[in-house]
């Protein structure tokens, strides 16, 4: 997360319902824009320039930026941001979900999932960034998995990575709530405000995510017969 680039008083905008779209996931399409990916409460969707002012006054607060690269320091730098990702969104080597309330057009976080360079999005790294006054509401937890299934269905991501300071014990829970796997600890290998620290290495392989699954509604069976 940490090496990913990228208030009080915030008023969510309502959508007119009839404005709220939804679209069909194909494995070709996500560059020449991104689909809306629609959960119970949550729905994803591309990054608008307007998105900058939002993100701005959530992602910025020390709680919510405390592990992770140093968010733009104005609006302007969040729009700047907004115009790169979606250049890197047409070039097919990144994608960033705005995080909004389902009915709201607010943006109150991002998803994002990185290409590496020699494999493209065989192997992929993610990170996320959610204003804090939404921790613990479930928002999380539905937007990821929404962007699980997008990274692994979509993108046909294999191996998909994630690091978290070992300090960042929320991030470090979330991951390993949604079933990522610590493989090691990078020593000294994230910098921030003259602090040096170690990270936990994740990683959620496609085929683990395939076989849970599979399995979660064989535990409900279970549990109901």
């Amino acid at each position: 997360m940490e090496n990913m680039p990228y208030r009080d008083g915030l008023v969510l905008l309502e959508t007119p319902a009839s404005s709220v779209v939804t679209s069909e996931v194909t494995t070709s399409d996500w560059r020449s824009g991104l689909p809306v990916l629609t959960g119970a409460c949550v729905t994803l969707r591309e990054l608008r320039k307007t998105d900058a002012a939002s993100l701005f006054a959530l992602l910025t607060t020390e709680e919510v930026s405390r592990f992770i690269s140093p968010p733009p320091s104005t609006v302007e730098g969040f729009e700047k941001f907004i115009e790169w990702a979606q250049r890197q969104r047409r070039a097919g080597a990144y994608t960033c979900f705005a995080v909004t309330l389902k009915g709201f057009d607010t943006a109150i976080g991002i998803f994002q999932i990185r290409g590496s360079e020699t494999a493209g999005f065989e192997t992929a790294e993610w990170g996320f960034a959610i204003g804090s006054a939404f921790w613990g509401t479930g928002v999380f937890q539905e937007g990821a998995e929404l962007v699980l299934e997008f990274a692994f269905d979509t993108l046909n991501v294999r191996r998909l990575e994630a690091r978290a300071a070992v300090q960042n014990g929320r991030g470090n829970g979330a991951l390993i709530k949604l079933g990522a796997v610590q493989e090691a600890v990078l020593r000294r290998s994230f910098s921030k405000n003259g602090r040096t620290y170690d990270q936990v290495l994740f990683a959620i392989l496609e085929r683990d995510w395939r076989f849970g699954r599979e399995i979660e509604p064989q535990k409900y069976r279970a549990l109901v017969h």
